[in-house]
């Protein structure tokens, strides 16, 4: 029987280097880690027709379905499989794909807004927030925008100053304290990722 995962939260503002952090501690464990992003729930919207979708509110709480993700990790958790949901950017809606996911010994939890919501907040075993300057946030996003997701880079830079900017902070910046620890410069902080893989270590010896 598999021991109770460990389920480890790692928030920060956008472009903050979160996915990086997050690939530095799934070395630790190897093939025993499962990893959600947030960003898989979206909430559909499949009601809106695209040009309304393309313009709400991404980094809004409301934006998400947060109640599922919990339903997912709590299920996790238990020791059972989930299906979970595919984000399509480019169209602003879920796709009708999802991904098989069997529990593993570490759950990993990434999202701007994680530790914004109490229900998921109180799964996390450890909270790590991950703090950077916001220039360098913006770049970030910026090239993974166009890059990735195939979005312009005008509409990039306007969502930014219309919403991302605001929505950081209203709830991303006041999250922050929740973390048990915070992160400076993220992935490139050798120290704070030398102490949070111990601490990982010592967690699965002892669960």
């Amino acid at each position: 029987m598999m021991k109770q995962p460990i389920v480890i939260g790692i928030a920060g503002g956008t472009g903050s280097g979160k996915t990086t952090v997050v690939n530095r501690l799934k070395e630790v464990v190897g093939n025993e880690v499962v990893t959600l992003t947030h960003d898989y729930y979206y909430k559909a919207n499949e009601d809106k027709p695209f040009e309304v979708r393309s313009k709400m509110n991404y980094d809004h709480p409301y934006a998400f379905d947060t109640d599922m993700m919990v339903a997912d990790i709590q299920t996790l958790k238990a020791g059972f499989a989930i299906e979970h949901p595919v984000y399509d950017f480019m169209n602003h809606t879920r796709a009708k794909e999802t991904v098989h996911v069997e529990p593993k010994r570490v759950i990993i939890v990434e999202g701007i807004l994680i530790f914004e919501h109490k229900s998921l907040r109180e799964l996390l075993d450890m909270k790590i927030f991950v703090d950077t300057d916001a220039d360098v946030r913006i770049i970030r996003r910026l090239v993974r925008d166009v890059k990735e997701r195939g979005r312009s880079m005008d509409s990039v830079i306007e969502q930014y100053l219309t919403t991302v900017k605001i929505m950081h902070e209203e709830f991303v910046e006041p999250s922050k304290k929740h973390a048990d620890i915070i992160v400076p410069e993220g992935g490139y902080n050798k120290v704070a990722l030398s102490m949070i893989r111990d601490r990982i270590r010592t967690l699965l010896v002892e669960q």
